[in-house]
């Protein structure tokens, strides 16, 4: 992605990002994310194609190849803050997991795609969903975030109701939800101390 065109992405959605480096890789206290790139395509379609990890996922077809050329077609949506893709690594580089934000628009952006796998560290889900929220809400200042969960997917559901996200209404086979900036902001300091491993003040 050029600085150009971030700039230019950031004019048409009024984001706060005008280089490619914010959201290129932001770090954890245990994890970082850092945008995928189409070297990462075999690791992507082994976690995707998985029956550990991929049962509330959408089905993926053809061959690691082809999820190559996937990738490369998405840095399109990339360059154009459509769509950012990440791989969520340990501190020390290992690979553990994968998570998308799209239908990135000025008022709002989903997110999903998650995979933990068996190299995440310790409260991994915690703190992928911060930096995910980190990136959509102060890196990009959109001001909330909509998503929706399998219904049979109740691990997760718990997890986006202890964040305090709110659902909004249910389908036959989803659960839809809604979390703004401003809970966000209110809880982070709470959520950092989780991840730190001292208590809240």
């Amino acid at each position: 992605m050029r600085r150009s065109d971030v700039a230019k992405a950031a004019t048409v959605w009024g984001l706060q990002v005008t280089t490619r480096q914010s959201v290129e890789i932001i770090e954890g206290v245990r994890l970082r994310l850092r945008l995928i790139e189409p070297d990462d395509a075999d690791y992507v379609y082994g976690l995707r194609t998985d029956p550990a990890y991929n049962t509330h996922l959408s089905a993926v077809q053809g061959t690691a190849s082809d999820q190559r050329r996937w990738i490369e077609g998405y840095k399109a949506r990339e360059a154009e803050l459509h769509e950012l893709y990440y791989v969520i690594e340990r501190r020390d580089g290992t690979p553990c997991g994968l998570v998308r934000l799209y239908d990135i628009t000025g008022e709002s952006f989903t997110w999903g795609s998650w995979i933990l796998d068996h190299n995440k560290p310790h409260k991994a889900a915690l703190e992928s969903a911060v930096l995910i929220y980190v990136i959509g809400f102060e890196k990009l200042g959109i001001p909330k975030a909509v998503f929706d969960v399998r219904r049979e997917n109740e691990h997760t559901i718990s997890f986006h109701r202890r964040f305090n996200a709110t659902q909004t209404h249910e389908t036959e086979l989803d659960i839809h939800f809604t979390f703004p900036a401003e809970q966000f902001q209110a809880d982070k300091s709470r959520y950092m101390a989780l991840l730190q491993g001292s208590p809240a003040e």
